[in-house]
């Protein structure tokens, strides 16, 4: 298993070319052209390309600067291809130019020294067309085979692959006894398989076709597909590629299937922390906090306030903001307990729409401090891209982020309500207040802590939902419904019940999607819900003893 950063490997070209046999090309083309006939290293190569002006010249003198094996060959054709390299006109020298607003930004191929910035006339760029667009390409591919990162190796690999052309099959065959890295041998086996699709001895090309059976690529089903229908083929050759096609799409439909389960575990993650904290305000304290997703718009809001203020340490800024924003969230929420709910005790609708006003209210707050408009937090590199399990089946690294940060979130609020003397108060108040009174502890402070307490959990529930999405005032409304479904569902009180229904309701949303669409799939598990609770009032796990008989 490998981790990758997310790339898309099919907008390589998918041309053919011959390594050797396309450098000995251009080696042929300088035999009549006088001023490239002594150029075999890199500067010499450099020279030909900057004299050259026609495109074949370009072409003979770029597969030069390949075979000359420098790195500088690699970056220098690169820029060729974005359309970054350009010739002073005065002299002629091959420049990297940068667009600015007065003129151009340049920078020495040779050297690699900054040149200052020359006006728009003092360049030229150096000009391509589409044929030699395509064999630079595949230049640069050719030069990926030998390249020292094992991801440019692959890549390089899989362009060989899609080129079709057979010639290259010893070249990838001398490769793959040299290569030490593993994953390069297992792509250049499949690159093999993949070229012989094109072989016409029908041995090794049903051989071929037995072999990339487990290969779920766009590029070896369309082959596969073409194989199928060419009616020129033997019936057992088409026969086989008519099962590898059913095979591979076997296989890719439950890769589907493994992607949609972990989108729903991740989804129920994000409705697990958003509605944990809430199990604890309405589940525990039986307040209707309406007020619950602007807490968590705070916690997004302080994730954007940190990295704007550290705008050099993003990998790092999330780490800060957790307990930042668990801090901001938790003492408005015992300013709002203190302030409001505490006169409203056992009076939910009172509590509903007083918490209600209070969601509004900071929504105004925060539109007014940070204006109405969406702000964007970046993701830590640590979380950017996927990790590819196997070819074919690949999962978003925050997604897997969010779904582990629940998982410890939920410890730790499960640890602080069975493990610490402020849980034991919790408990104790809710189940029976006198009594808990009786005994010292002191009630309006457990009432204040415990409000704050998941108001807290909301905050940091909104750090990770930074991670997904823009952060803005209305962040917050779109999950205090789903919240209250969770909670409800789970069964009110019940942490355990608050993190199965959340993953359950996820998990469910996500297989039903595909079928009737996102809307429909939300009406749907809605309609359930409202029968569901028909049948079973108290959830999933009602609670037990006193606190359900309160």
């Amino acid at each position: 298993m490998t981790t990758r950063r997310t790339a898309n490997r099919s907008s390589l070209p998918a041309t053919g070319f011959v390594l050797p046999a396309l450098i000995l090309f251009a080696l042929s083309l300088l035999i009549g052209r006088g001023a490239l006939a002594q150029a075999t290293d890199f500067d010499g190569a450099l020279a030909a390309f900057a004299a050259a002006e026609s495109y074949p010249d370009k072409e003979a003198a770029a597969g030069l600067l390949i075979a000359s094996g420098d790195a500088r060959a690699e970056e220098l054709l690169t820029a060729f291809l974005d359309g970054r390299l350009y010739t002073i006109r005065a002299s002629g020298a091959l420049v990297y130019a940068e667009e600015t607003e007065s003129g151009y930004s340049i920078v020495d191929v040779v050297s690699g020294e900054s040149g200052g910035e020359v006006g728009r006339r003092d360049i030229t760029r150096v000009t391509i067309n589409n044929s030699l667009r395509g064999s630079v390409r595949e230049l640069l591919a050719s030069f990926g085979l030998r390249h020292p990162d094992p991801e440019q190796r692959q890549r390089a690999v899989l362009t060989v692959a899609e080129s079709g052309d057979m010639a290259l099959i010893a070249t990838l065959e001398a490769l793959r006894a040299d290569e030490s890295n593993d994953d390069v041998r297992d792509a250049i086996a499949a690159a093999v398989s993949i070229l012989n699709l094109g072989s016409p001895d029908q041995a090794t090309r049903l051989a071929a076709i037995e072999a990339v059976r487990s290969n779920v690529s766009t590029y070896v089903r369309t082959r596969l597909v073409q194989l199928e229908g060419d009616e020129s083929l033997d019936t057992e050759t088409r026969d086989a590629a008519r099962s590898a096609i059913g095979a591979i799409e076997r296989r890719v439909e439950g890769y589907e299937l493994v992607k949609t389960i972990f989108f729903g575990l991740s989804l129920g993650s994000i409705l697990v922390l958003a509605a944990i904290g809430l199990s604890v305000t309405f589940g525990i304290m039986g307040v209707i906090n309406m007020a619950h997703g602007e807490l968590m718009m705070l916690g997004a809001y302080t994730t954007w306030v940190v990295q704007q203020m550290f705008p050099n340490a993003i990998d790092v800024s999330v780490f800060i903001a957790i307990p930042l924003a668990f801090a901001v969230s938790a003492l408005i929420g015992i300013g709002i307990e203190r302030g409001v709910v505490r006169f409203l005790y056992g009076r939910p609708l009172e509590t509903l729409l007083a918490t209600f006003g209070i969601s509004l209210i900071l929504q105004q707050a925060v539109r007014t401090v940070f204006s109405p408009l969406n702000r964007a937090v970046s993701t830590p590199s640590w979380m950017s891209g996927s990790w590819e399990i196997v070819p074919g089946l690949d999962i978003t690294l925050n997604r897997i982020a969010i779904l582990v940060f629940s998982l410890l979130v939920f410890a730790a609020l499960l640890y602080v309500l069975r493990c610490t003397r402020l849980g034991l108060e919790m408990r104790a108040v809710t189940q029976n207040r006198a009594m808990a009174r009786a005994m010292g502890i002191r009630t309006a402070r457990v009432d204040a802590l415990t409000f704050g307490l998941g108001a807290g959990v909301a905050g940091v529930a909104g750090v990770a939902l930074s991670q997904l999405t823009n952060v803005g005032p209305n962040l917050g409304q779109s999950y205090i419904v789903d919240s209250f479904m969770v909670v409800v569902f789970g069964g009110v009180g019940n942490l355990w019940g608050t993190f199965v229904s959340g993953l359950t309701l996820g998990v469910a949303n996500k297989l039903v999607e595909p079928a009737v669409g996102a809307v429909m799939a939300k009406i749907l598990v809605l309609i359930f819900l409202i029968v569901f609770i028909q049948k079973r009032p108290r959830g999933l796990f009602p609670q037990k003893g006193r606190a359900a008989e309160g």
